[in-house]
């Protein structure tokens, strides 16, 4: 019976074993007392310990020589008459046989007579070596919850091997004299103390709490309940439930809620900036037609559109970070990318910060918009020059990563794979934990009112998640920061870079033919009408998509090519174009939008037949998108 003293002294009950097992009831399949789950017998001795008889439940249980009042059994028995005193009451006892425990009952009964009740728990059949007592010692031993028995000191009088092997050094009886407060971590004592303390007296389990124990590595969340013995209520027991990965998993869960509701409210006004920043640079580029350098009103001119393109960057910031921008992703060498943007880094630090550039070896290829890499590089490099204002180092290295484990900061965790690793490292003032916790949040900002958004580096983070990768940040206060970057090897096939073709669209805009524009947003749709109509297009206005499909199939005119927005209300532009194609199947098709043009390709079966054209976007870029999907494709181009 391996291990039955420390589980004793672990799960409590009265120090003579005969009492656990007298009351031990093996449950049937309807939660009752299964008659048939014991053997039970009775045997009559004298007062002196003389043997009177056995029934036959007896002799099965003790085996044949009882019926006679031989063998040890009987020879047991004899020894707790004369040793007890069983005439004012039962007394309870136990012993081993056949590998099972026996429990013994003592009854006094008339004229001179005791009366030995026995029960012991029949062998299960796939266990015959084990009695159910110690199967389920063992299952108490080595399940996967810590399991306690503290004194009204505190210090540890039993437990488990599961929490020796999680919590201490090891083995079975390693814990023993330990104290049980200091395996908590510090802000947490305080509510375990005073869950110990007001265990109920009854018995009953404490509702459960969560607490950090161990340290380090060890180091988890536990769900903790706290009980009094009823046979020693000067004593607790405690058990211990490692819930860390679902603790885990519900604030990554909660996060990706905040996160994705702060995604769409930034995404639709990010939606409707992009229309009204349409409408105004198109019209500064329709007055820029009229008044050309030199003239009063160029210059006046020349800054709203400059100012309505710093506002279209601020709104690529929210798509970006909400992950709704547009990308155009292509497989490049990254020494080649940072090796071109190391002279503008160099202007934009100034003499007094150092910039190192260390590129690894055999770097693999990786698949990014190599322009949405150059903002978050320089967004990084600029907050380390911010974190040295009297000067520092900034290094950029590069290299090949392999993980054969997953990497976890925070709440994110990045799967094991083969890498390419961006490290940006500056030797600035450094951040303290509670602010590197919240370094990637939109609008948080270390810095003063007025000198930042607070939307650099959650841009940068949705645009690396973009890309299939991540980035953690390890810094050290006094010491200076560390922002990796991890992005995925490309593996396959490199694409040749493609040219523009040899159609000269910058030299040449206009173009013949009729055009359908659909545009809810009536700024937006008068600017691209008239844009269009300068450059020789007939084009025919629709205000929302029912209103095209009715021009469409009412009057049947001839249309080459249809021009829509993709967010309207009613029928939006993926359900138009599925409309439109089945009685027009070959019409050129260029998509105009806020959002990105993954989001649209989801929704459009042939979406390789669609251009799209991203907002807010200038008179230039409509009329080169539109001469583009209007020309035939020549092969020999």
């Amino acid at each position: 019976m391996r291990g039955f003293s420390l589980w004793r002294a672990l799960i409590g009950g009265p120090s003579e074993r005969g009492s656990d097992a007298a009351d031990r009831r093996i449950p049937d399949g309807d939660g009752g007392p299964a008659e048939d789950a014991v053997d039970r017998g009775c045997v009559r001795l004298g007062a002196d310990g003389r043997f009177l008889d056995a029934d036959a439940g007896a002799v099965a249980l003790l085996g044949e020589s009882a019926s006679t009042g031989e063998g040890k059994p009987v020879a047991r028995l004899r020894l707790m008459v004369l040793k007890r005193d069983v005439s004012d009451s039962e007394v309870t006892d136990s012993f081993e046989h056949d590998g099972r425990s026996v429990s013994v009952t003592l009854t006094a009964v008339p004229e001179g007579v005791v009366r030995a009740d026995l029960c012991a728990a029949r062998k299960p059949a796939d266990a015959p070596q084990e009695t159910v007592l110690e199967l389920v010692v063992d299952a108490l031993e080595y399940a996967p919850i810590g399991a306690l028995r503290i004194s009204d000191e505190g210090r540890i009088v039993g437990h488990n091997r599961f929490l020796s092997d999680w919590l201490g050094p090891g083995g079975s009886n390693a814990m023993l004299g330990f104290e049980f407060l200091p395996l908590v971590a510090e802000h947490d004592r305080d509510r375990v103390r005073q869950v110990i303390a007001g265990a109920d007296a009854s018995g009953e389990t404490s509702r459960p709490i969560d607490v950090t124990v161990g340290g380090g590595d060890t180091e988890r969340v536990a769900s903790m309940f706290v009980r009094r013995p009823r046979g020693n209520p000067s004593q607790r027991v405690v058990y211990l439930i490692d819930v860390s990965e679902q603790r885990s998993l519900e604030v990554q869960f909660a996060q990706s809620q905040k996160m994705q509701a702060v995604g769409q409210l930034a995404g639709g006004v990010a939606h409707d900036f992009n229309n009204l920043l349409t409408a105004m640079t198109g019209y500064c580029d329709l007055l820029l037609q009229r008044h050309r350098a030199g003239d009063q009103s160029f210059a006046d001119v020349m800054q709203i559109k400059q100012n309505a393109n710093r506002a279209a960057n601020l709104v690529r910031q929210l798509l970006a970070f909400s992950r709704q921008q547009t990308l155009i992703p292509r497989v490049v060498d990254l020494t080649e990318i940072l090796s071109d943007l190391s002279h503008l880094l160099r202007r934009l630090i100034g003499e007094t910060v150092v910039l190192e550039l260390e590129h690894g070896r055999d770097l693999r290829p990786v698949r990014v918009d190599p322009g949405q890499l150059e903002q978050v590089i320089i967004n990084l490099v600029v907050n380390a020059r911010d974190a040295m204002p009297g000067g520092g180092r900034i290094s950029i290295r590069t290299g090949l990563t392999e993980t054969v484990r997953p990497l976890r900061q925070g709440d994110e965790v990045m799967p094991p794979g083969e890498y390419v690793l961006i490290e940006v490292i500056d030797t600035g003032t450094g951040m303290p934990p509670d602010v590197q916790k919240r370094i990637f949040e939109p609008f948080f900002t270390t810095k003063d009112l007025g000198q930042g958004t607070g939307l650099g580096l959650s841009t940068a983070f949705g645009i690396i998640k973009q890309f299939g990768g991540y980035m953690f940040v390890d810094s050290t206060q006094g010491v200076g920061t560390t922002f990796s970057i991890y992005l995925p090897a490309w593996t396959g096939a490199l694409e040749a870079t493609a040219a523009d073709g040899p159609r000269r669209l910058d030299t040449d805009l206009s173009g013949t033919g009729t055009v359908l524009l659909v545009e809810d947003e009536d700024p937006v749709r008068l600017f691209a009408a008239r844009a269009l109509r300068g450059k020789g297009y007939t084009v025919l206005e629709a205000r929302s998509g029912e209103a095209a499909l009715e021009l469409l199939r009412g009057e049947n005119p001839q249309v080459d090519l249809m021009v829509t927005d993709v967010m309207m209300p009613g029928i939006d532009g993926p359900t138009l174009i599925r409309e439109v194609r089945k009685d027009r199947p070959s019409l050129p098709v260029v998509c105009i939008s806020g959002y990105s043009e993954d989001a649209l390709r989801q929704r459009i079966a042939d979406a390789e037949s669609v251009a799209f054209l991203p907002k807010p976007f200038s008179l230039k870029q409509l009329a080169q998108a539109v001469k583009h999907a209007s020309l035939p494709i020549d092969p020999g181009s």
